[in-house]
């Protein structure tokens, strides 16, 4: 149910309805992390918290939205559940928004997207369901034509019970507001701190990103290390709700300041062959004030000596180029091959986390690892950790 509570002033209702109240929120995150992120909330101390399908849900005060979409670096947006509506046809479905309270939940600067998806329903058209939301929300905020604005509102409909949600966040989380430029093939950044955290990353040790590209597991392990949140460096579509409390943000984000710590020396070492990918790092980097963490170097993968950069083993994270990026199947059987080769010699006792895009070239890792599969891009694949064992050894 939405509320309904018409003939008090806004500021008022936002009062009651939404500062005033606990509300659920979702995490959504990438399929195969969702557990991450329960850990996450529960770092956090947000309660209620329970996996679903695509994410995690939890219950909160309406600035605890602005605490996760800092802080979650495995989350790809936060939304908060605003309403449902049951509804067989389009005539109820009309009937029934035009008492929703749109005024306390969006800014008045235009009409948001709407997205929606449908199933097991008799209204299965998604795009006039859209279509008379928006008519819904233009009604109900006085406006003309069809100004777009940033946010975003998400219905979902399955045997005809549809929920309502609006998007915190903005931008996909994944964009952390680091990057000048974006490597070709990228991984997201939120699949690359899920990937740090399941292999158990510790920043007292030293990290080898030896593909880096654009520094996506470097720079998401430089922010670990320093503990610095996963959005601090970027804006979020809450900032614009009518029930914004800025004063709460500006606390939240004080708080989180005092806990950023960069250490004296920085352990994590980024290389790749490309020196534009290489340069643009160090713009980065140094734009940042990271450059006491990473260090890095253009150089090709084969010829990095761990053994040069640390006397003692610690974490080498890879991303390695698959499908179009590396060419043939052949061509990646014989670079997976290489790669594995070179890992038992230069790399005995560090642990390895390998993206892996089909479980068969798993065969050129002879040694004992833990798989766990994942989406990225709607692509299936699998993340293979374990410790490498030196060249010639026998794997029992």
């Amino acid at each position: 149910m939405f509320i309904m509570d018409n003939n008090t002033s806004a500021i008022k209702r936002i009062r009651r309805h939404i500062r005033g109240q606990t509300h659920t929120f979702f995490a959504a995150t990438a399929p195969g992390f969702e557990s991450l992120c329960f850990e996450e909330l529960s770092a956090l101390s947000l309660k209620e918290a329970k996996i679903t399908d695509g994410g995690v849900e939890f219950g909160g005060r309406v600035w605890d939205a602005y605490l996760a979409n800092l802080h979650l670096r495995t989350a790809n947006r936060i939304l908060m559940r605003i309403g449902e509506i049951t509804a067989s046809n389009f005539h109820r479905l009309e009937k029934k928004l035009a008492d929703v309270p749109w005024d306390i939940y969006l800014p008045t600067d235009g009409v948001p997207d709407v997205n929606v998806s449908v199933r097991k329903s008799r209204l299965w058209h998604s795009d006039a369901i859209a279509d008379i939301v928006r008519k819904s929300i233009r009604n109900r905020l006085g406006i003309s034509g069809t100004p777009l604005s940033s946010q975003q509102i998400f219905v979902r409909g399955i045997n005809d019970h549809f929920l309502f949600s609006i998007d915190t966040s903005g931008e996909l989380l994944h964009k952390r507001g680091l990057k000048i430029k974006v490597g070709k093939a990228p991984i997201r950044e939120t699949t690359a701190a899920a990937i740090l955290m399941q292999a158990q990353y510790n920043p007292q040790h030293p990290l080898i990103d030896p593909l880096s590209g654009s520094g996506t597991f470097s720079l998401e392990a430089a922010m670990m290390s320093a503990n610095i949140p996963a959005g601090w460096f970027r804006e979020f579509a809450f900032t614009h709700h009518p029930s914004f409390e800025p004063g709460r943000w500006k606390h939240i984000r004080r708080e989180a300041e005092k806990q950023i710590a960069i250490p004296n020396a920085g352990q994590i070492f980024a290389s790749d062959k490309d020196p534009k990918a290489c340069a643009e790092l160090e713009k980065t980097v140094a734009q940042h004030d990271l450059s006491q963490l990473i260090r890095v170097d253009c150089k090709d993968f084969f010829d990095i000596m761990p053994s040069q950069i640390s006397s003692v083993p610690g974490l080498v994270v890879i991303n390695p180029p698959y499908g179009r990026r590396i060419g043939t199947q052949a061509a990646s059987e014989i670079f997976f091959q290489d790669m594995g080769k070179h890992l038992q010699k230069a790399y005995p006792g560090w642990k390895a986390a390998i993206v892996v895009p089909h479980k068969d070239l798993l065969k050129y890792f002879p040694f004992k690892t833990k798989i766990y599969q994942f989406f990225h891009g709607g692509m299936k694949l699998f993340l293979m950790i374990g410790k490498i064992a030196p060249e010639h050894s026998i794997l029992h």
